[in-house]
């Protein structure tokens, strides 16, 4: 009997075949050679014919040289943390594409000397948010927290009410790195309720500044009592300390279906110095940390060392740019998202379903905010139902569909699906119900 072995392509006849160059020409040689050599051990193994080895190594390679790939958002939360958050518009996409290759970044090309780094972005943030004198943009919000902490707060107290030391997204707490900067804490108030007086008695010469973190993933009802923005603002007049307030979600401006979500210009009209915010969440853009607010306080920010290993990229500037700038970006786009279009959406969907033989039904289900935006403030939306088994296989089809089980059943909500993936979602359905061992009633061709 030959041995097997011997009818096994070897490596570099597979990676001269002219397919297997282009591919290697766009995903490079590593990640293709790692699939020639998988598709072999196939061969041996008997899982593949020799001759199909090209069509095979074609294949299981990526659409890019990154492992993470595009996926349908049907969860009904619009700013999901595990799915990316905010999905860029396609003129932030456009943007980034522009700015990967050389960009005048950090240089002025009238007078051929350096530039202001990110100008176009901070003006379009100023634009946005005219309460604002000036601008800054760090990696994250709490990249933004921790260089406040540090320039304000280092060797001094930062004052913050106990109602506010929250712990966000995997175990991380705010005053965990608050205290990592070199600042100490000096809580006031109680759980549930802080006075103007707690605040006032707190002060002294060692206060670098006074914090107000918005508690954006959980609600304290009852017995409760909070400061606003203006009267801390009124109690500070005069002595030179700043009060920074952390928004969290960076909405821009009120918005009528959010009514308890602060937002940058009402926050920083209210009589807050600094404002801090994300760039990922309903603003719609990028992952950024937005510091606003006094010109001052910004630019000691700006000159303080941490800022260098904080500051963001290009590409970062660029995609936050394009979404000031360009249209409505999807993230404010689902959330000005209409019922009656949403049902119409999904009857007409469970309608093509049903027609292939899946039990899919419309139905309502209410979405949410997510990213720890207005926790408790239900969106109204609408969605197709379909049987449990579901579930599974529509993270496996391409590309993949994130729905949830509810009530023995999978829900797609649409609330956090644009219109323009529709056609695409209903075709994954088909898939995933291929793989769920459903029969389908396809049309004749």
């Amino acid at each position: 009997m030959s041995d097997p072995r011997r009818h096994v392509p070897r490596t570099d006849t597979l990676l001269a075949d002219p397919q297997l160059a282009f591919a290697r020409d766009r995903l490079g040689h590593a990640l293709v050679k790692g699939a020639v050599q998988r598709v072999q051990q196939r061969i041996r193994d008997g899982e593949v014919a020799p001759l199909d080895a090209v069509g095979a190594v074609l294949a299981s390679l990526p659409s890019t040289a990154s492992s993470l790939q595009p996926v349908l958002n049907a969860t009904g939360v619009l700013v999901h943390t595990n799915l990316g958050r905010a999905p860029l518009s396609p003129a932030a996409v456009e943007a980034v594409a522009t700015a990967a290759g050389t960009t005048a970044v950090e240089l002025d090309l009238g007078t051929g000397r350096r530039g202001p780094r990110g100008e176009a972005a901070l003006a379009a943030l100023l634009d946005a948010v005219p309460a604002a004198e000036a601008a800054l943009v760090v990696n994250n919000c709490a990249a933004a927290l921790a260089l406040v902490a540090t320039a304000l707060g280092q060797d001094r107290e930062l004052v913050l009410a106990r109602g506010e030391l929250v712990e966000i997204g995997d175990g991380f707490r705010i005053p965990d790195l608050l205290v990592s900067t070199g600042a100490r804490l000096h809580e006031v108030g109680t759980t549930n309720r802080v006075t103007l007086a707690d605040y006032r008695a707190a002060l002294g010469p060692d206060t670098g500044a006074v914090l107000k973190v918005h508690p954006s993933n959980f609600v304290v009802r009852g017995f409760t009592r909070a400061v606003p923005v203006s009267e801390l603002a009124a109690a500070l007049a005069g002595t030179g300390i700043p009060l920074v307030a952390d928004v969290g979600s960076g909405l821009l401006r009120p918005h009528p279906l959010l009514p308890d979500e602060p937002d940058l210009q009402s926050t920083l009209a209210a009589g807050a110095d600094l404002v801090l915010a994300s760039g990922d969440k309903l603003l719609g853009g990028p992952q950024a940390g937005l510091v606003l607010g006094r010109a001052e306080l910004v630019q000691r920010l700006r000159r303080h060392p941490l800022y260098r290993a904080l500051r963001v990229d290009k590409t970062t500037l660029a995609a936050l740019e394009a979404t000031l700038r360009g249209p409505l970006p999807p993230v404010q786009e689902m959330l000005a998202a209409d019922l009656d279009g949403l049902r119409a959406r999904a009857r007409t969907l469970a309608a093509r379903l049903a027609a292939a033989g899946i039990d899919a039904v419309a139905v309502d289900a209410p979405a949410r905010v997510g990213g720890g935006g207005a926790p408790e403030h239900p969106l109204s939306g609408a969605g197709v139902s379909l049987p449990a088994s579901f579930a599974a296989p529509l993270r496996r089809v391409t590309p993949p569909v994130v729905g949830y089980v509810e009530d023995d059943r999978t829900v797609l909500n649409l609330r956090s699906v644009l219109p323009s993936q529709d056609d695409l979602l209903a075709t994954a359905v088909l898939a995933g119900a291929v793989l769920a061992g459903a029969v389908l009633e396809l049309p004749a061709p």
